[in-house]
């Protein structure tokens, strides 16, 4: 058990900072301080104050960026060089005191981890402001938070049903993340062509994945 639960919290932490960095961060230094969970000594550091302190105001700052469409993709452009390092960070420090393989291993782990999350939620979050009212926005960044600190309270506190459901998670990701990508860069041509960059681009199927030109017909988004 001890072995799932070394997993479950490397991993769920790789897999929350992909989603909300400083949620996962403000969380776990919570939670250690106090007492509710013991963290490995390399992660400590998170029971910090000052940590804390920059932890919980940066997410007070991404809590309401995260919920004005347009500002929320740009500040996941920004976070792409941020969640995704410390994802990778996060998960070798909290294998505790191995090899340096296993910590390299798990790094590169947990990095691929925080990049599926990271770019899910920013793929999304592009498809979600096509729409022009924010109500969209404002329901899945809450959906976001809760699910990031439901994720963190499960890892923690039942190791194998988190690693069963991040088994799960990882499958969807694999399935929707090529879907996400067809539709995205559907979009970007289309608004190229209406600056003039670009020709339009030719609407997407919905069996076959392959355009077909069609004038004045719809593009279909069904996956």
């Amino acid at each position: 058990m001890e072995v799932a639960s070394i997993i479950a919290l490397s991993m769920g932490a790789a897999w929350a900072s992909g989603i909300n960095l400083y949620a996962t961060l403000f969380m776990l230094g919570y939670m250690a301080s106090t007492g509710n969970i013991t963290l490995p000594a390399e992660l400590e550091v998170l029971t910090n104050p000052m940590v804390m302190t920059a932890a919980g105001f940066m997410y007070c700052v991404e809590f309401f960026a995260d919920k004005i469409p347009g500002v929320d993709s740009a500040w996941d452009s920004i976070h792409t060089f941020i969640r995704i390092p410390a994802g990778a960070m996060l998960a070798s420090s909290a294998i505790g005191d191995v090899t340096p393989a296993i910590e390299l291993t798990t790094a590169l782990l947990g990095g691929a981890l925080a990049a599926g999350t990271h770019t899910t939620k920013a793929g999304t979050r592009l498809l979600i402001n096509t729409s022009p009212e924010p109500v969209s926005n404002w329901t899945a960044s809450i959906t976001e938070d809760l699910i990031v600190i439901g994720g963190l309270w499960t890892a923690l506190n039942h190791p194998v049903l988190f690693i069963i459901g991040l088994i799960i998670f990882i499958l969807f990701m694999i399935w929707v993340l090529p879907r996400l990508w067809r539709i995205i860069k559907f979009l970007f041509r289309r608004i190229g062509s209406w600056l003039g960059f670009c020709e339009p681009p030719a609407p997407l199927t919905k069996n076959t994945g392959k355009s077909i030109i069609s004038s004045g017909q719809d593009a279909d988004f069904s996956p």
